[in-house]
């Protein structure tokens, strides 16, 4: 019963938080559709969004949470260290397989001024790809940690178990907000996007099911889940994401950078305290 239980309520919080933040996404460009002309929300008002959200969840959820365990504070900043080094890694290995599958289409026009742009403009699209896996790797990571958390309380008590997956759910809407505007900017097809970050979440309930057998075991490693999940959200903030916003913009254009960064840190620090508190 507890374990049909946990695999319901993992399920629901970890694909159910991703649903929403969809839904949330769509309504939200329903009623900006008729702003078209003036305060038009722009893939750059997005990027901010997501840069927000992502180091609000590093920086005011997962790393608080894991730095309140018995784990030593050297090992945890030495293992957020090795996370960032490892998603660079990951990137430069996308960016080199890209560029080495693409060298032969453009050797020929880069001398070609429009044909340096079109390189470039590949460059760009790498980069991005490189940069959905790592939030794709963290994402799963952080799910798995949320299913143990989850197990957890449901073996603690029923309703202390419904209560963990109601915050879960809804500490993760706003992170999944940005998880879904990062992938949409490295692929046209927003059917794939939600699909890759649904799968993401469905690790919650593998994380549920793992925790349920196991849960004494990985309960002292929950500390180390939650930093590399971090590593991965800093590193797609501050190297993939953040550098798009490094433009010279007027200074209307730049406010409003800077207040779509602060909501999406604003939303992330609200809806985690609330989850907390309950």
């Amino acid at each position: 019963m507890t374990l049909i239980a946990i695999v319901i309520a993992t399920l629901a919080a970890g694909i159910g938080s991703v649903w929403l933040a969809a839904g949330l996404m769509s309504l939200g460009a329903v009623a900006s559709a008729g702003r078209t002309q003036q305060g038009r929300v722009g893939p750059q008002h997005l990027l901010s969004l997501a840069a927000g959200a992502l180091l609000a969840t590093a920086f005011m959820h997962l790393l608080p949470e894991a730095f309140e365990s018995q784990a030593g504070a050297k090992e945890l900043f030495a293992t957020l260290l090795v996370g960032v080094v490892f998603f660079f890694l990951l990137d430069k290995a996308e960016l080199w397989h890209h560029g080495h599958e693409h060298h032969h289409d453009h050797g020929h026009a880069s001398h070609d001024h429009a044909g340096h742009d079109h390189s470039r403009h590949h460059h760009g699209d790498a980069h991005g790809k490189g940069g959905g896996w790592a939030v794709l790797t963290g994402d799963s990571v952080h799910c798995f940690g949320d299913g143990i958390l989850i197990a957890s309380a449901f073996i603690a008590d029923l309703r202390l178990g419904a209560v963990a997956a109601l915050a879960v759910l809804a500490h993760e809407v706003p992170h999944h907000m940005g998880d879904l505007i990062v992938l949409r900017q490295t692929s046209r097809n927003r059917s794939a996007a939600l699909v890759k970050v649904s799968l993401a979440g469905a690790v919650t309930a593998l994380g549920g099911i793992t925790g349920f057998f196991l849960v004494e075991q990985l309960y002292d490693y929950l500390p180390y889940f939650l930093v590399v999940a971090s590593s991965s959200f800093v590193y797609v903030a501050l190297a993939d994401l953040i550098p798009q916003l490094q433009k010279r913009l007027s200074a209307r254009q730049t406010a409003a950078q800077i207040a779509w960064l602060l909501v999406g840190i604003a939303m992330v620090t609200l809806v985690s305290g609330l989850a907390h508190s309950h």
